[in-house]
Parts: C-alpha cells; sequence; structure tokens
C-alpha cells in the first residue's frame, strides 16, 4: 500500500503545505477583499499587490464567449490573467525557464475553494489558450454570486477552475524533487 499511494500524498502534501504569504494592505481579510472589490496577487518573490477595480479598468479588455453551466451562450469580458500576473510582477514569458517552471499559481475564492494552475498554463509565450479574470458577463457587471472577479478557462472541458469571486493569487513553489529509494 505504500507505494501504491505514496505519490499521492506527496502531490497532495505540496499543495497543502502552509507556505509564508504577505499580504497587501487593505485585502488582508476575505471580507476586506470583497468589500473593496480588491484582488491580491502574491508574485514568487513574496510580493503583494492590491489590484483595485480602477487598476483592473485600466488593463486591455478582452472577451470571450463560451457555455455557461446550464448549456447557454454567454460573454464574458475582463483581463487576461497573464496581464494580471504581469502586473504584479510576476515572472513569465522568456524568463520563466529553469527553476521557475516548477512555480503554480493558486486561486483562492471568498468562500475558501481554491484551485492550482502552472505557470506555464497562463503564459502566452508558451500558450494559445486564455485564461480570463472576468469582470462582466453579458455586457453587465457580476453579480455577488459570481463576482466581482471570476476566472474563466474556456479551453477546459470542465469548469472546475472557473473560480466565483476570486480574491486572491499567489505564485507557489513546487518543493524539492522526491529521491525514489
Amino acid at each position: 500500500m505504500k507505494t501504491k499511494f505514496a505519490p499521492m500524498l506527496i502531490v497532495y502534501g505540496l499543495f497543502l503545505t502552509p507556505m509564508p504569504v504577505t499580504v497587501g494592505r487593505g485585502a488582508d481579510t476575505k471580507d476586506d477583499q470583497k468589500q473593496t472589490n480588491s484582488l491580491s496577487v502574491v508574485n514568487e518573490a513574496g510580493k503583494a499587490s492590491v489590484l483595485s477595480a480602477k487598476d483592473f479598468r485600466k488593463l486591455p479588455r478582452q472577451s470571450v464567449k463560451v457555455k455557461d453551466h446550464t448549456g447557454a451562450l454567454v460573454t464574458y469580458e475582463g483581463v487576461s490573467l497573464a496581464e494580471v500576473l504581469r502586473l504584479a510582477e510576476v515572472t513569465l514569458g522568456k524568463e520563466l525557464k529553469g527553476p521557475l517552471l516548477a512555480n503554480g499559481l493558486l486561486v483562492e475564492a471568498v468562500d475558501g475553494y481554491r484551485v492550482v494552475f502552472a505557470l506555464l498554463e497562463i503564459d502566452p509565450a508558451m500558450t494559445d489558450n486564455i485564461v480570463l479574470v472576468a469582470d462582466r458577463k453579458d455586457g453587465k457587471s457580476l453579480d455577488s454570486k459570481d463576482g466581482p472577479y471570476r476566472l474563466v478557462v474556456p479551453h477546459e472541458k470542465r469548469q472546475a477552475r472557473w473560480v466565483k469571486q476570486a480574491v486572491k493569487l499567489s505564485v507557489i513553489r513546487v518543493g524539492e524533487p522526491v529521491k525514489q529509494k
């Protein structure tokens, strides 16, 4: 049994291991983030940034037409996740190499829901797929159930990583490789 479950426990442990994270002023609790419509971003150096709704509106906008969970065709508008990360000085592009290739992005919602992306899945230098941080749906601001920010991942078959009420993005480092005995 040890060999059957050991790899799964190691991977599980990597993502549940507490990591020191500094959160920007005004966004240190879920309630603060929800009230101010801000998005906290922590880069690989531990530097925290708080993206306000005003900052978000200044970034280049995109839209995607997708089917929602009911199968209805909807249009989400927002900013690519890569642009949000660049603003927070997360390493992407030709500088994303070597040990940085093992970095991931932990996305957290107000209700504690969490998902992980490899930075390679987000970096436009590595993929043509877009991950959108949406603030509008069908021309209207997202309602309180979904927003103020929602991740939309159009290329995925299931919407498991379409995070509603996203409030925090943190670059995480995956630990040293486990040596096989």
